[in-house]
């Protein structure tokens, strides 16, 4: 380890670390423009220079080009290099238009930072400024291009670290242009990473444009919860509204960045139909007065049908704490449940990959940027887990390789080997795998025809590291556990391997941990029409979106005696339950969520709780009405509102008390870090794995005969049910089709751009159909958006008959 000395100050550092990282280490923060951790050194601003007055290397260089070296002595107080920084400032500020009252990055812009901590205050160029005509980027990013000072952050980001080449540099010399060739909206669904990554003002957070500066918000740290990755963000907050996120470093989850569904999926809680008023039947009451009288009810149904008669269903999106107490109510009053899941199948899929996930192979994602060699088995990155994608990127950059084996037609922003397998043949692929690293030998089965799996085996078995992504949506259960066979297979001839899953919602992980009484929602349904169950308490779950077939959910609520829904997002359910009672969102009541890899995270509460100023004031001055009420403020968190349920309200505890209290009784509670440490992974040796070679029963999916496989499955925008409710996201959606091979469009008679109907037990679906060369034949993929009725198809994977789909009119 070189030992160098800046500013008097001796400091170690490993080899290869640049010099104004190693002044970091110290405390030292050297000026920097085009300098990013992220991104590294490329020496482009000059503001990094420092004095080297001793040692192998003298005179005035740049910091972030320099590595460290043993006796080098370091000062970046020397008067040279002051004075060659001030000087690199002006130049710099040469045709800046000091628009700083304006701008919406005044008050956290480094350029203004740095120019007033270099003395520059005085301009004494007198020439014209040279000028640019901005573009329009789309709804996300507003450009002002006047504001740039050439750092090429902008352009290494988007084109070297994310993959997408539509923004980048253009001109020579001084009339050097960041943008695209023409206006329009930028490809890359990592683009508002552009706003944070940008070190002045060109690249500035549309949507929140004019709503304030920095020192105006409330500002606290929270995390992603529109999928399982959890990566860390910090949310602002004004006057009772979320008006922006930012991403909020964490090397061992999402790195520096984060995508922009979760960046711009919080309108949900500033909504103007959020419901924020308790009702009953229909009618405004008091939320305690709800409460109570929803209690009774709860009592009254235990006593004459037995305390199995109430049934609790709740989401992914729950908080720890939530899902802590559904729980703790469930099995201390005997109630049925709680359903997390939809369906039996996906119930199977989620509790079998967290079996699956053992401490030695589990890994982060930074840990997956890592790899040298990813196998990603029934996911598509971009689609459900948009990082994920960012992260593999970072792994082909880097010289890494990635396959993909996915009947869907997967598209990521680099190259990667794509085998586009029916779904029914990925388990005998897996199979094979793991047969041909143990040196087995077996034959490659037909459905590997045109795809070289002895290479792939020896590549992944050469590999000094590699690792295992599996998805849990399209999958069957028992492909799920060969994905976790195969990386066990591995880490047996390697000292690293991973395995890396990922699950279908923020808390998943927490949901599967709910012992022996987790059912499906599906199975409560059926003791519903049954009888068995005659009351149901939803708690932040949201039915009609969630379960895949309507026709059967409707007529099921119809024969209850009494539903009670407890949420913050605005659904059919919420106007049929005989109790309603509004709760608050993350940004209001803080929690934990529990991500794919196992890792416990906390979320700060942002704002208290009530209607934006924005809605009552009708984007005017707010009502000049004194009350000691706050508008809208009648929300409480899910879990405080399940205490008055059973009973248990104790108003002296927080967030905090009703975790610890709760976990008692919860499957989890053996797993938890002590003190519910944020950030760490809880103790995966605790949760019961099954023994090893013990996989779930095949899939009937295999052996079936059908014509066609249907799968409902996530896009990028317009499929997750929150940031679905995000207006800036919306213009981003793209319209729902039914994408099939050209040879499946041919083989059913079919053309391109018509609209076909899909019949099934539940109803009929209509939507044009698109042709995939990149995907599978024999399959339809059918986005799960948010304004197509998908939910009459009875499941997320499902059998086709060809006779079922037909030209519409048909």
């Amino acid at each position: 380890m070189p030992t160098l000395k800046i500013d008097n100050r001796k400091i170690d550092v490993p080899g290869g670390t640049k010099v104004i990282d190693a002044a970091e280490r110290l405390g030292i923060v050297i000026p920097r423009f085009c300098f990013h951790p992220a991104l590294g050194s490329v020496g482009a601003c000059r503001v990094c220079a420092v004095a080297f007055t001793e040692g192998p290397i003298k005179g005035i260089q740049m910091s972030c080009m320099i590595e460290a070296q043993d006796g080098m002595v370091v000062s970046t107080t020397d008067g040279e290099a002051v004075d060659f920084r001030r000087h690199v400032i002006e130049w710099l500020m040469l045709h800046h238009p000091h628009d700083c009252p304006v701008c919406d990055e005044g008050g956290h812009c480094l350029l203004q930072d740095l120019t007033v901590a270099g003395g520059h205050g005085q301009r004494r160029y007198r020439g014209r400024k040279r000028t640019y005509r901005n573009q329009d980027l789309g709804p996300l990013v507003q450009h002002e291009m006047n504001r740039c000072i050439q750092c090429y952050r902008c352009s290494r980001y988007y084109q070297e670290f994310t993959g997408y080449r539509d923004l980048g540099v253009m001109g020579i010399g001084s009339r050097v242009y960041f943008g695209r060739c023409t206006s329009g909206v930028l490809e890359s669904p990592f683009a508002g990473n552009l706003i944070d990554i940008c070190p002045t003002g060109v690249y500035t957070d549309k949507p929140s444009r004019y709503l304030g500066r920095r020192w105006d918000y409330e500002r606290r740290a929270s995390v992603c919860i529109h999928c399982s990755l959890g990566c860390n963000l910090t949310a602002s907050a004004r006057y009772r509204q979320v008006v922006r996120h930012e991403a909020r470093p964490n090397l061992a989850v999402n790195g520096y960045f984060i995508c922009d569904r979760g960046r711009y999926g919080y309108a949900y809680a500033g909504a103007v139909n959020r419901p924020r008023q308790a009702m009953a039947t229909g009618t405004p009451a008091d939320g305690g007065d709800i409460l109570a009288a929803a209690r009774e009810a709860i009592q009254q149904t235990a006593v004459q049908y037995g305390p199995g008669s109430v049934a609790a269903v709740t989401s992914v999106r729950g908080s720890l704490e939530t899902l802590a107490m559904v729980t703790r109510a469930g099995r201390e009053h005997g109630w049925t449940g709680p359903a997390v899941a939809p369906t039996d199948r996906q119930v199977l899929n989620l509790k079998t990959a967290v079996d699956c996930l053992r401490p030695d192979l589990a890994v982060s994602l930074a840990a997956d940027t890592a790899a040298h060699d990813v196998l990603v088995i029934g996911a598509d990155p971009l689609n459900e887990s948009p990082m994920l994608a960012l992260s593999l990127r970072q792994v082909q950059r880097y010289g890494g390789h990635v396959t993909v084996i996915d009947p869907r037609g997967v598209r990521l922003p680099f190259d990667f080997d794509h085998w586009a397998v029916h779904p029914s043949a990925i388990g005998a692929i897996l199979e094979a795998l793991i047969q041909e690293i143990r040196g087995s030998g077996a034959p490659a089965p037909a459905a590997a025809a045109g795809f070289d799996l002895i290479a792939l085996a020896r590549r992944l078995n050469g590999s000094p590291h590699p690792v295992v992504v599996c998805g849990t949506d399209v999958l069957t259960s028992r492909e799920i556990a060969l994905a976790a066979d195969l990386a066990g297979t591995l880490c047996r001839t390697h000292k690293v391997a991973g395995l890396f899953y990922t699950l279908a919602g923020a808390n998943a992980f927490a949901a599967a941990l709910i012992g022996e009484e987790a059912l499906s929602i599906e199975q409560v349904l059926k003791r519903i029409e049954n009888g068995s169950v005659r009351m149901l308490v939803a708690v932040e779950a949201d039915l009609w979106s969630a379960f895949p077939d309507r026709a059967r959910l409707r007529a099921a609520l119809k024969r209850l005696e009494h539903l009670v829904v407890l949420d913050y997002v605005d659904t059919p359910l919420n106007g049929q339950a005989d109790y309603f009672v509004p709760t608050q969102t993350i940004y209001e009541c803080g929690g934990h969520w529990i991500n794919q890899e196992g890792r416990l995270q906390a979320a700060d509460a942002v704002m208290a709780g009530g209607e934006p100023i924005e809605i009552t004031g009708r984007r005017d001055h707010p009502p000049r009405v004194f009350d000691s009420r706050i508008p809208g403020g009648a929300p409480m968190p899910a879990w405080q509102a399940m205490e008055a349920l059973v009973g248990e309200v104790k108003t002296t505890r927080d967030a905090t008390g009703v975790l610890k209290d709760a976990l008692v009784d919860f499957h989890a509670a053996v797993c938890l870090p002590e003190a519910h440490g944020q950030g760490e992974r809880i103790h995966l040796d605790k949760i019961d794995h099954p023994s090893a070679g013990t996989l779930p029963p095949a899939a009937e999916m295999a052996s079936s005969g059908a014509d066609i496989v249907l799968l409902l499955v996530d896009r990028t925008f317009g499929t997750e049910p929150l940031s679905a409710l995000s207006p800036a996201l919306n213009q981003l959606e793209v319209p729902p089709w039914a994408y099939l091979h050209p040879e499946t469009i041919a083989r059913l008679g079919l053309k391109e751009n018509e609209n076909v109907t899909i019949s099934s037990d539940g109803g009929r679906l209509t939507l044009p159909v698109q042709a995939d060369p990149k995907m599978a034949p024999g399959v339809m993929v059918v986005p799960r958006h948010h304004r197509l009725d998908w939910q009459v198809v009875g499941e997320t994977r499902i059998l086709l008959d060809s006779r079922q789909i037909a030209v519409d009119g048909q």
